[in-house]
């Protein structure tokens, strides 16, 4: 992960490049999921190994290798934006990351419960992801970007799957074994 500066976060209001308000602020958006994801390779390692179920787990590690391309391909936005490489702290993902440290903490290792909670905390950061990416990739299309709204196209389809597949685990049988849980 590169520099992450102290700036306050989408401070468009005075610009030393002057650029248009609106690609500053989307700009400043790639920054915060540029952190972000990089954030989750750091962070889904643990929650791979706090998982019980096999499918989870490899679900959870199949999204971990997507997620090191995403770093990769906002990397790529970042050159055609013409701006160095930087993240930009991002309190919402940090927060999601605590919470599902947080369920991993609070319930019993093995157990189908703490599989259901590793999932809620899951599909929380890929629906922040589906906003964010949904957001930016609209932003591009407006700006006029449409080689980055194209990368950031495919990103999004591949958040949706992830959480869908997430569902698809949560609903085979780990939902049902938790409610018989004691």
């Amino acid at each position: 992960m590169k520099k992450e500066t102290g700036e306050p976060k989408f401070s468009t209001k005075t610009s030393p490049k002057e650029q248009p308000a609106l690609l500053e602020l989307f700009t400043d958006g790639i920054k915060d999921i540029y952190w972000a994801e990089n954030h989750l390779v750091k962070n889904l390692p643990k929650m791979i190994a706090a998982a019980t179920s096999k499918a989870l787990a490899k679900s959870i590690a199949d999204h971990l290798e997507e997620t090191k391309t995403h770093v990769s391909r906002l990397e790529q936005v970042f050159e055609l934006l013409g701006e160095k490489v930087q993240a930009q702290r991002c309190d919402a993902m940090e927060g999601l990351a605590k919470e599902g440290e947080s369920i991993i903490e609070s319930t019993l290792a093995g157990t189908a419960t703490r599989d259901v909670g590793i999932i809620l905390a899951s599909q929380k950061v890929e629906h922040y992801e589906i906003a964010t990416y949904g957001g930016l990739h609209q932003l591009a299309i407006t700006l006029g970007l449409e080689e980055v709204a194209g990368i950031l196209a495919e990103t999004l389809v591949e958040e949706k799957a992830a959480d869908e597949k997430l569902t698809q685990v949560a609903e085979s049988d780990i939902n049902y074994t938790a409610a018989t849980e004691a």
